[in-house]
């Protein structure tokens, strides 16, 4: 028996070369994926061929060297290439593989048929492994660079580096984006989130520091071809996502930032968001979730220079340099406690034209004097502006003679 089997074993070794040989040819046949790929490639899986009729021998000679005999048919691979070829493609090459060893050995002995089988079972198993540990590592790799992107986008760090790794990351939308800030339990469903937002015709990037949960919404731009869920007509706006999205939250504020015309600029969005949420409790009304843009009083009064800016360049200077009278009679009004008649009092004009007037205003800058809310922001606007420095102007340079 063990003669027998030495002498099965000498004869392996002999025709070791033509199978690798014929396997090769097999390939070329019967995989059409392979034969596209360049030379370089051909070569590695070529060598992982090899390496597995060589291990099978090695196996067969000792069959208890299985765990590490069968893993070692990769070590001949590349990275480069287990990241080419999906593991679809690589139980096709062991299929191809394992059905012309079996035919050139098989008629040989029952007991190299056998083996054959044990030993193709064995290296599918090795190979599922190797993946599956690839795919745990890039898992862990995307986990980290997904926390990197969205703190540099809170920070407000970004650097030539981070479209790069947006990209890597797999980022699908192209267009306009938006950060949600909110506070959210530790075991909150990450993998829900991200199908949940997905459904709806976005991409999200997620941060979960502490207990503070940011999520970083892009979505592709109208009629673009780009991403994987172009928008549309139909496509639901950044507040009505983050409504969507508010189950994942606990109790407390969820604040919108502004929109961006892209990732890159998404700290301005996630700077309004943080400064709002720090905020939020001061309006006992505030809805849920509330955007940033809402908080501009109480984001002003605290201090955060984003939100003066806001007020002065969305609200004063446009209805300063649109007329002077429109900035009057907001005044007015808004001093006179939201009262038409006062107002026209004050002014000399009918009510209806003060009527006209805000209605002028309201077009002029989007906000409404007339709601309780908005007239706040409206006159901290007024107040914020009136106080704001002049910037001074350049003197005109003489042309030289």
């Amino acid at each position: 028996m063990q003669q027998s089997k030495q002498q099965e074993l000498a004869w392996l070794r002999k025709i070791s070369g033509e199978l690798a040989t014929q396997t090769i040819a097999t390939l070329e046949e019967t995989l059409p994926w392979y034969g596209a790929m360049p030379p370089s490639r051909r070569s590695s899986i070529g060598l992982v061929a090899q390496s597995g009729i060589s291990s099978f021998i090695a196996w067969y000679e000792d069959p208890t060297s299985t765990p590490w005999v069968a893993a070692d048919v990769f070590d001949a691979a590349p990275r480069e290439l287990l990241r080419s070829i999906s593991l679809q493609e690589t139980l096709q090459l062991i299929r191809v593989v394992v059905t012309v060893v079996e035919a050139r050995v098989a008629p040989k002995s029952e007991q190299l048929r056998e083996a054959v089988m044990h030993y193709s079972r064995d290296v599918a198993f090795a190979s599922a492994d190797v993946y599956a540990r690839a795919a745990e590592a890039r898992g862990l790799w995307d986990a980290r660079l997904e926390a990197l992107v969205v703190d540099a986008i809170l920070t407000g760090e970004a650097d030539e580096e981070l479209p790069s790794r947006i990209a890597a990351l797999g980022w699908h939308g192209h267009g306009e984006a938006a950060v949600i800030v909110g506070t959210a339990d530790r075991n909150v469903d990450i993998d829900q989130i991200r199908r949940t937002t997905r459904h709806r015709g976005a991409d999200v990037l997620i941060g979960l520091q502490g207990k503070r949960l940011v999520l970083v919404i892009g979505r592709a731009e109208a009629g673009s071809q780009d991403g994987e869920h172009p928008a549309d007509d139909n496509t639901p706006s950044f507040h009505e996502i983050a409504e969507r999205l508010s189950e994942f939250f606990v109790d407390g504020p969820i604040v919108v930032g502004p929109t961006v015309p892209n990732l890159v600029e998404a700290s301005k969005s996630a700077h309004a968001a943080l400064a709002g949420v720090a905020v939020a409790r001061a309006w006992r009304a505030a809805p849920r979730p509330v955007a940033a843009d809402d908080l501009l009083p109480e984001r002003a009064l605290a201090g955060d220079s984003l939100a003066r800016a806001t007020l002065i360049e969305q609200i004063y200077q446009p209805l300063k340099s649109h007329s002077p009278e429109l900035l009057e009679t907001l005044w007015c009004y808004l001093d006179n406690g939201r009262s038409l008649e006062a107002t026209a009092r004050e002014l000399f004009v009918h009510p209806n034209t003060v009527r006209y007037r805000l209605k002028k205003v309201s077009e002029v800058i989007g906000w409404n004097a007339t709601g309780a809310r908005e007239a706040l922001i409206l006159q901290s606007a007024l107040i914020i502006g009136s106080i704001a420095p002049v910037p001074a102007k350049r003197p005109l340079r003489r042309p030289k003679a």
